[in-house]
């Protein structure tokens, strides 16, 4: 018996890792959209690959882009996939300051696009969208949850606000079963290298293991509501077997700094952090060597930030079940020895 079809955009990210490989294991036939030039030949895809190949199962990935409206109505008229989940995005917030049109046209009239090719081609698609935390910006309240005004403060959150409301009148107008997971940040193993957790912890391995001096960083006393992004792919999917297609939290409910999790990573790699002098002018120092292993550059100071998010994922238990499994310190464990394994010469 042939499983549901899948579509996947932005497969060969961090997300689209994790939920590959759930769908596939739940019997799904997987497609994933790869933008012309990306990196498609990652460890994972290859892992991935081989699993789908060992179940018996369709793993198969297309070259595209969500800005091609032609390209995007070929490939949902030859596929109808049964789910779509679009995780395409220009997901550094900071860069979309530097490239802020650019964002806007993947992060906001990209997802325009796809629903359109549902609509226009009468399919039965159930829809999801990867929204953001980032949304709620200069918050008004803490924690957050699906009634939370939204203030974005950033251009990917404004593309990601317009993304939302789209999604929402698709639903409401058409009757589509789409919805919007505001995903708070999540992170793993295959988290990108660029963004702040992972520069966190390849960082320390390098300076471990004498590879790199030190670790320059901005804002460290922003808050983050962080999980793991198996456990957020899992409410993915959860939300596209509803009756009906709803907006969700995706959080854990646990709000921590980045010193936090520097200190966390630190622990792990074998550093005891303390910390000197203010501002601009803090460090923080390994206590056994006496070395400077932290440094603040203003640099990595965003214009506006989201300076404290803390999601409230009560409607998810409550409707789906949904619990998170993964703990902050163990999240932090993991990445931190994957990056050390990665990073430590080989005998």
């Amino acid at each position: 018996m042939v499983g549901k079809t899948a579509l996947i955009t932005g497969v060969t990210g961090q997300d689209g890792s994790y939920l590959a490989d759930l769908l596939l294991e739940k019997g799904y036939q997987v497609h994933g959209l790869v933008r012309s030039g990306s990196r498609a030949s990652s460890a994972w895809l290859e892992e991935t690959k081989a699993t789908s190949a060992k179940l018996g199962r369709v793993f198969q990935l297309h070259t595209g882009d969500i800005g091609d409206w032609q390209g995007l109505d070929r490939l949902f008229r030859e596929l109808r996939p049964d789910e779509v989940y679009n995780l395409a995005a220009q997901s550094q917030v900071g860069e979309t300051f530097k490239s802020p049109i650019a964002s806007v046209e993947v992060d906001g009239t990209g997802v325009l696009r796809l629903l359109e090719c549902i609509r226009l081609n009468k399919l039965e698609t159930r829809f999801y969208q990867a929204s953001s935390a980032e949304l709620f910006g200069k918050v008004r309240e803490s924690p957050q949850n699906e009634t939370t005004p939204f203030h974005p403060c950033s251009p990917y959150a404004v593309a990601k606000l317009y993304a939302f409301w789209i999604v929402k009148h698709y639903r409401e107008g058409y009757g589509m079963h789409a919805g919007n997971g505001i995903l708070f940040n999540h992170e793993s193993p295959r988290r990108g290298e660029n963004f702040v957790t992972r520069k966190i912890t390849l960082s320390l391995a390098r300076i471990r293991t004498g590879l790199q001096e030190t670790l320059r960083l901005g804002n460290i006393d922003a808050r983050r509501d962080w999980g793991h992004a198996a456990d957020f792919v899992e409410m993915m999917w959860l939300m596209l077997q509803q009756p009906t297609g709803d907006d969700y939290v995706t959080a854990t409910g646990e709000s921590h700094t980045v010193r936090e999790f520097i200190e966390a990573a630190s622990a792990f790699a074998g550093f005891e952090i303390v910390w000197e002098g203010k501002g601009l002018e803090e460090v923080g120092r390994d206590r056994k060597s006496g070395k400077v292993v932290i440094e603040i550059d203003p640099q990595f100071y965003r214009p506006s930030e989201a300076a404290f998010l803390l999601g409230d994922p009560a409607k998810a238990k409550a409707r789906l079940g949904w619990e998170p499994k993964v703990k902050f310190v163990d999240l932090v464990r993991m990445m931190m020895e994957a990056d050390l394994a990665r990073i430590s010469p080989k005998t």
